[in-house]
């Protein structure tokens, strides 16, 4: 216990309240304007925002972006962006209807080659960019013309389906509850209260690491408090959503990727080379750090999870149409950089993406509910995008 809980350790530096204060503040800014835009939009709706559906529905709605933002977000901090994410997501469901409805293959097989079609997509345009170092906006602008027409062409201008059933519940199941409540399901319930559990027990083993080496460690009693706070609004959606259907699906998926990419970005070596290939790409090289090479497999990466989207959000509509994925990479850049990625590369945070991603999608969900038309939401999102680089700009002036 005396690993976990603070001892005398004179090694560890001192944190000054304001300091501490101020530093939290910055890490966390993105999640307290999350919070203040949800309060906002529960309040103007007269609580419909937090109802159990309409929260399980934000999820299903926001789930494809948030996953292309995970790889979105190590391709702008490498120093590059990919426009076509939007495109490839649409003709990747495409290719999955044709296999599984017009072709009858099983949903496993043509998932794999699906996912596989987005690796050598993602790899194509990475090898351009890497290898012969075109601009990545020129290379993924034309990938963005060439699928949604290769989509076009694939689907022949007509929307394709139903999918199979099974195939249907990797955006439209919930996790299945062994206890048989009706009213409440107890499995979704009790995974939300062990994930509140290992996420704390987590944060406290960090902070005996950095007493131990005599790091700067914020006061127990500050930690504690902070990751109560999380724990309970973890507990607490976990309620929401346990006493409508329970955890969907995709929100596991959601899930063990945004560990998945926390855990490459903070304690990896190629997590650390690539924010060091974004924030200077020829001192990287000089280095050691084959950049080339890393820049190539960010791009890879990028066209996996764009594929694994398209597949996320063709499950969810049931149907593969030649329009699907029209502006999902403006949404996705927008959350990254929303969420404090830098437009100059070697600077974002995963968590920071995610939280971009479900500010986007609260104030669209919120708008809609409002009445709000589609013209309007356009200019508020746009604003608020240009709002959130001119933060980020300002930060790095001062």
């Amino acid at each position: 216990m005396n690993s976990i809980v603070e001892t005398a350790a004179p090694a560890a530096g001192k944190i000054s309240t304001a300091t501490l204060i101020k530093k939290n503040v910055h890490e966390y800014g993105m999640l307290i304007s999350l919070a203040a835009i949800m309060a906002f939009f529960e309040y103007m709706t007269d609580g419909t925002l937090m109802q159990p559906l309409n929260i399980t529905n934000l999820l299903l709605q926001n789930s494809y972006i948030v996953i292309m933002a995970l790889a979105m977000l190590l391709v702008i901090v490498a120093g590059h962006i990919d426009l076509s994410v939007g495109s490839v997501a649409g003709f990747i469901g495409g290719l999955a209807a044709v296999l599984m409805v017009d072709f009858h293959w099983h949903y496993v097989p043509a998932t794999l080659v699906c996912l596989l079609a987005g690796a050598l997509i993602g790899g194509i345009q990475g090898y351009f960019v890497a290898f012969h170092r075109i601009p990545s906006f020129i290379v993924t602008l034309g990938g963005m013309l060439v699928f949604r027409g290769a989509a076009l062409a694939l689907l022949k201008g007509q929307s394709v389906g139903p999918f199979p059933r099974e195939f249907q519940l990797l955006s439209s199941g919930f996790i299945p509850d062994p206890f048989g409540s009706d009213g409440l399901r107890i499995t979704s319930l009790l995974l939300g209260g062990v994930v509140a559990l290992v996420l704390f027990t987590m944060s406290l083993r960090e902070r005996a690491n950095k007493l131990h080496y005599g790091a700067v460690a914020e006061p127990l009693g500050f930690l504690i408090g902070k990751n109560v706070a999380f724990a309970a609004a973890i507990v607490y959606f976990s309620y929401l959503l346990a006493s409508y259907k329970g955890l969907p699906n995709v929100l596991v998926i959601m899930f063990v990727l945004m560990m998945a990419f926390d855990f490459i970005t903070n304690r990896t070596t190629i997590g650390r080379r690539i924010y060091a290939l974004g924030g200077n790409e020829k001192a990287a090289r000089l280095s050691g750090i084959k950049t080339d090479r890393l820049s190539f497999y960010t791009f890879v990466n990028m066209g996996v999870l764009a594929a694994l989207a398209g597949l996320v959000f063709a499950a969810r509509l049931n149907t593969a149409t030649p329009k699907a994925g029209v502006g999902f990479e403006l949404d996705v850049i927008a959350a990254c950089f929303i969420g404090g990625a830098s437009a100059t590369g070697g600077v974002g945070k995963v968590m920071g993406a995610v939280i971009g991603a479900f500010v986007m999608g609260v104030m669209n969900n919120g708008m809609s509910i409002l009445g709000i038309g589609i013209d309007w939401q356009q200019i508020i999102k746009g604003v608020v995008l240009v709002a959130a680089v001119f933060v980020d700009v300002y930060n790095k002036n001062k």
